[in-house]
């Protein structure tokens, strides 16, 4: 892969399957290098396989399908060029798309009520005179904002407390409407200044439950909790009262008295409400005349990983994608307790779920494809689309191998290596991921695709604090960042290079956010890298606590409060000892992990004359990698590539080959396009 295969890279979301459970609808998002823009469309398929995905929609970017429960009509997102998402219904059996919202900030996804008449989502409202709600007020004119909480702005969003997010309800347009323009007035559901999220319809359609932070004592912890009310406004009232994270709340459709409302929850964040640190978030259940946050799930063992926005119960069952070991696996858990089934398990990536007319279908990524769907019928598993096909044909893909090395106390450190086409030996790029709780895995990732066709052997791996291997795995880290988790990093590496394959003598360093800190603290411990890449790096915990949107909570937890041991788990502290080249990837709105944290780095090094860059990314976030523009996002690989071109030239990626390579002429064949995805599953014990 070159970085200019981004614009072949086809991401599909969350699928939503229609009642009878023939069609499956999924919106594919895909970069637009041209216009610098990101574009998707709304693709149909039915589920038995008898044809293939075809679009459904042209729209500049669509988004978020949702059949509503009688079959009758497609809801979904739809942004105009340079503008917001907004709420649209497809009638299903033919005609033309109807715009409902028009909110200033966009609106989120839709939530059909029960008797599909009526549809539920969030959306943030403004304070009037700011974002651009008066035309005659320019940002720079707006008045001062009065910050009296910790929590007033987020990474990729900007600041938070004068745009609430709130939950509204908007009618269905009348079947006697004449014109497209007769549009329902949508009405606001809840106020206040706090945030609320993922809504949901009862059964019966008289209630709202909804997910909010509006305890005493909320701005300190990292508490959420699950609350009802009336579609009018009325009977607010808080069904949970614990120390829980709660997220996704859903009610059994086949219960008509929504007796129960199935959750994702960290079940327990501790006595003051925020030890989230490798703490798993799993399937759970409450009472809805409220009571404690009951797992169904062992929070030890069960992560949940998947993208879907909602908890998925049909059919007497929940279905949830969870991490384990760099794949996340599609259960079936049975409501009344029953063992859990694997419905998909192995070398996949579990990204997304619906259920519909006892069909259920799943997005499904690998290393080869960012996303398939699946459809899953008793005692049949069926790939119904190709979308990773354009990439594929370019043979430019590569296979990952899974291995596991050894730590120093003797702790199995699982990973993979993933390397170019020919004997070797090849320069090596050891990559560590974010987080630090997330894990690399079963999927494409195109940052690991570009560095193998460029000649480089990629090593990832998941060490201790990740996540995936259960909460123990992930806690171990708490007050001790970059002790064992950088034991086992090394180990990794010292185990790769035990293949002739690889160069031992040529190995650079690369990683983001906690791969950063990582990064920048072995820079500061070892020469034994050639050259290295410290991107958006979480480098100082002390400046990271007033600086970050995270700051207040996230180092206390993780690095602790006592300043000796701060220190010493600080890669800053330790920066006066790099001398190994080393680039500063940082993005000029980076709210996480903030700029200063990337620029003290880059001027330690320069004042010393250490080779260095500092690489800035204007209006991108902490997300630049992920979903920045598409030509930063090119542009980003383009300069990695063109510095270990530089410290770790190859036969396809050099210096000499210009000052922004584009990878490979030839490349290796790449797996077949018509290769199958196998699914395998069986019972979880």
């Amino acid at each position: 892969m070159r970085p200019a295969d981004l614009s072949l890279l086809r991401v599909p979301g969350v699928p939503t399957v229609s009642p009878d459970g023939a069609t499956a609808v999924v919106a594919v998002s895909r970069l637009d290098l041209d216009t610098d823009e990101y574009r998707g469309q709304l693709w149909t398929v039915p589920t038995d396989g008898s044809a293939p995905a075809r679009p459904l929609t042209h729209g500049h970017l669509d988004s978020a399908p949702v059949f509503s429960p009688d079959g009758r009509w497609l809801a979904y997102l739809s942004a105009e060029p340079k503008g917001r998402p907004q709420l649209h219904v497809l009638p299903v059996d033919g005609g033309t798309a109807r715009r409902l919202t028009d909110h200033h900030l966009g609106a989120g996804t839709p939530v059909w009520s029960p008797d599909s008449r009526r549809l539920a989502y969030t959306a943030r409202v403004p304070e009037q005179g700011r974002y651009g709600t008066d035309e005659d007020v320019s940002p720079g004119a707006e008045p001062p904002r009065l910050i009296t909480t910790l929590t007033y702005r987020a990474d990729g969003v900007g600041f938070t407390n004068d745009r609430r997010s709130h939950v509204f309800v908007v009618d269905l347009p009348a079947d006697t409407a004449e014109t497209a323009d007769e549009r329902p007035t949508p009405f606001q559901v809840t106020g206040g200044d706090v945030d609320d999220t993922d809504v949901t319809w009862r059964p019966d359609g008289a209630e709202l439950a909804f997910v909010s932070a509006r305890h005493e004592g909320a701005d300190l912890d990292r508490v959420t909790d699950v609350y009802v009310v009336r579609p009018d406004g009325s009977g607010l009232r808080r069904v949970t009262d614990s120390r829980s994270a709660c997220a996704h709340p859903a009610y059994d459709p086949d219960d008509a008295t929504g007796s129960t409302l199935y959750l994702s929850a960290i079940p327990d964040l501790g006595p003051l409400g925020r030890d989230f640190v490798g703490r798993n978030t799993t399937l759970a259940q409450v009472s809805a005349d409220g009571g404690p946050v009951v797992p169904l799930l062992d929070p030890e063992e069960h992560d949940r990983g998947d993208e879907t926005p909602a908890t998925v119960v049909a059919g007497g069952a929940a279905f949830v994608g969870v991490q384990r070991r760099g794949a996340v696996e599609l259960l079936r858990v049975p409501l009344d307790g029953g063992e859990p089934e694997a419905l998909v398990e192995g070398p996949y990536t579990v990204r997304g779920v619906a259920v519909g007319g006892g069909v259920v279908v799943a997005t499904v990524a690998h290393d080869r494809s960012a996303g398939e769907l699946i459809a899953i019928t008793p005692g049949r598993r069926r790939l119904i689309t190709g979308f990773g096909a354009p990439l594929q044909e370019t043979g430019r893909l590569h296979r990952m191998r899974e291995t596991t090395a050894t730590a120093p106390d003797g702790y199995p450190v699982h990973g993979w290596v993933t390397t170019p086409p020919g004997p070797g030996p090849h320069p090596v790029l050891l990559t560590v991921h974010g987080g630090p709780f997330s894990q690399y895995g079963w999927t494409l990732f195109d940052e690991t695709q570009a560095y193998v066709e460029a000649g480089y052997a990629v090593l990832m791996c998941n060490p201790r604090g990740s996540s995936g291997y259960g909460q123990a795995h992930g806690r171990v880290i708490k007050e001790h960042m970059g002790e064992l988790d950088a034991d086992d990093v090394l180990a990794f590496l010292d185990a790769a290079l035990a293949d002739p394959g690889l160069d031992d003598t040529r190995v650079g360093l690369m990683g983001g956010s906690y791969g950063g800190f990582m990064t920048t603290l072995l820079l500061g411990r070892t020469d034994r890298f050639v050259a290295g890449i410290s991107e958006r790096g979480f480098n100082d915990p002390v400046s990271f606590v007033g600086s970050s949107d995270i700051g207040f909570f996230f180092p206390d937890e993780y690095v602790g409060t006592d300043p000796g041991r701060v220190a010493a788990q600080s890669p800053m502290a330790s920066a006066h000892r790099i001398t190994t080249p080393t680039m500063v990837i940082h993005s000029e709105e980076d709210w996480r992990c903030p700029l200063e944290q990337g620029t003290r780095l880059y001027v330690e090094l320069k004042r010393r004359g250490v080779p260095t860059e500092l690489l800035l990314f204007p209006g991108e976030g902490h997300e630049l990698s992920r979903s920045g523009r598409p030509k930063h996002r090119q542009a980003r690989l383009e300069h990695v590539l063109r510095w270990w071109g530089r410290w770790l030239p190859t036969p396809q990626n050099s210096s000499a080959m210009g000052a922004l390579p584009a990878g490979s002429v030839g490349g290796s064949a790449g797996p077949d396009p018509a290769e199958p995805l196998t699914v395998r599953a069986t019972r979880v014990v």
